[in-house]
């Protein structure tokens, strides 16, 4: 497959891949930034992918290596892999998607009611309330809608992973079923461990991380200072120590054949 008969493609384990449609509802899916052919973490993605996939007995080994095999090498993408209930059965579709610019800082909204997603853990199950979320967002003159729990600690972005800094220490919410896995924030993770920063879970509110420097994490920016919203501006060198960890992040990126 070339990227000139990109777009959507069905794949299909006896006849490959065949062009595809918007049809069908998505179940699962999962996206990550190829960069001139290299990309962090596609092991931990393809993980997420199939795992969740696995709820509904779909198998992706084959799906994903051939993925990999398509990914371009050359230019920014940000391809989506889905799983989708066609009404007759469940298929497997690549979305081969030219990368969105990165952006470097991040403005967030909070919604009026906390988060009600069905299934958080599972990338795409609630992907139409996180659509809507994030244009509530935009509307308000954001970019990014925080999600809170019933008790209004800070869970994380509709599009986004969320951390902050305490003292030297890299913080983040607690694992569990109410977060999506981030691979992101799992690189961060290791690299912060590595540099001999201590890694801890807390439960904050926003009024707890007024003042703190808090970064939100995904794929496609990697990571972005918040400079609005959570009651805080940056402070000198909040913005200097973002680009310095995200160089970090995006050294960690891998060529496609690494993967295969």
């Amino acid at each position: 497959m070339t990227t000139e008969q990109s777009a959507r493609r069905w794949w299909d384990p006896d006849g490959g891949w065949s062009a595809a449609d918007d049809t069908g509802t998505v179940l699962v899916i999962d996206s990550w930034l190829v960069d001139e052919g290299r990309v962090r973490g596609l092991e931990r993605h393809a993980a997420r992918f199939g795992a969740a996939c696995a709820r509904f007995a779909a198998r992706t080994d084959a799906f994903l290596r051939a993925v990999a095999e398509a990914l371009p090498a050359h230019g920014r993408w940000f391809p989506r892999v889905e799983l989708v209930d066609t009404g007759r059965e469940l298929r497997l579709r690549m979305w081969l998607r030219p990368a969105p610019p990165r952006t470097s800082a991040v403005r967030l909204w909070t919604p009026p009611e906390p988060d009600r997603r069905r299934a958080p853990d599972v990338k795409g199950a609630d992907l139409d309330h996180l659509a809507a979320l994030r244009a509530a967002a935009v509307a308000a003159g954001a970019d990014e809608a925080l999600l809170l729990s019933p008790r209004g600690h800070v869970l994380e972005g509709a599009s986004t992973s969320v951390v902050w800094w305490r003292d030297g220490t890299l913080c983040g919410p607690p694992p569990g079923p109410g977060l999506l896995p981030s691979v992101t924030r799992a690189l961060l993770t290791g690299l912060a461990t590595t540099a001999g920063h201590e890694v801890a879970v807390e439960q904050a509110t926003p009024a707890d991380l007024t003042g703190v420097p808090v970064w939100t994490l995904n794929a496609l920016h990697g990571i972005r200072p918040v400079v609005e919203g959570l009651g805080r501006r940056l402070r000198d060198g909040d913005a200097e120590d973002a680009r310095r960890w995200q160089a970090r992040l995006v050294a960690l990126g891998a060529a496609r054949e690494v993967w295969r």
